[in-house]
């Protein structure tokens, strides 16, 4: 199997961006890609340290970020499983992207930067939560925010497709797989709900 070695080699292959695709970047938040971004309750996290590449989705009930100014945005890290890959990756290494998605649109905005992580109480009381508080908050300066083709959300019909989901294995099963059989199973998926419910923010 040949592989593409050089940037010269895949440029060749796949010639030049439309212009379209180069105008759209901005800068700094604009008052259309704000009110996108805004709509988003959802955005993936990609971050990169020394031991690869991490990607997250980060969730919430409201807008997933807040907007400091408008070159800086702030999202918060709400209860997850500790692993603090992300966070880790954005201590050593300051480059992430931000993927946002808000449901029915096959259009994605992407936000690219440079983030650090903070506990200032003043910052975290901005994301109260009848009394809960996220852990952390990571700061994002923005280096372009653009609109991504929509044509992946297209061609997977992500939106239309209905729920797929029946025949996966849940959490449960797998982790049951990764333990041989030690943990998991049906009594940890008829736990995790619940669990998740007290521990959602």
């Amino acid at each position: 199997m040949d592989f593409v070695n050089t940037v010269e080699d895949l440029e060749a292959l796949y010639g030049t961006p439309g212009a379209p695709s180069l105008r759209k970047v901005a800068r700094q938040m604009t008052p259309l890609y704000r009110k996108w971004i805004m709509a988003s309750r959802l955005c993936m996290l990609a971050t990169v340290g020394p031991e690869g590449t991490d990607d997250s989705p980060r969730g919430d009930d409201g807008p997933v970020v807040q907007e400091l100014d408008p070159g800086t945005l702030a999202l918060p890290d709400w209860h997850g499983n500790n692993r603090i890959d992300s966070l880790r990756n954005i201590v050593r290494d300051g480059r992430v992207s931000l993927m946002f998605l808000v449901p029915g649109s096959n259009n994605v905005v992407r936000v690219n930067g440079t983030a650090k992580v903070t506990a200032d109480p003043d910052l975290l009381r901005r994301f109260d939560k009848a009394g809960k508080l996220p852990r952390t908050v990571i700061v994002i300066k923005i280096n372009e925010i653009y609109s991504q083709c929509a044509r992946a959300l297209m061609r997977a019909r992500i939106w239309t497709c209905g729920d797929e989901s029946a025949d996966l294995p849940s959490m449960g099963d797998i982790l049951a797989e990764q333990t041989a059989g030690e943990e998991g199973g049906p009594a940890y998926d008829a736990a995790w709900a619940p669990r998740a419910a007290k521990t959602m923010w």
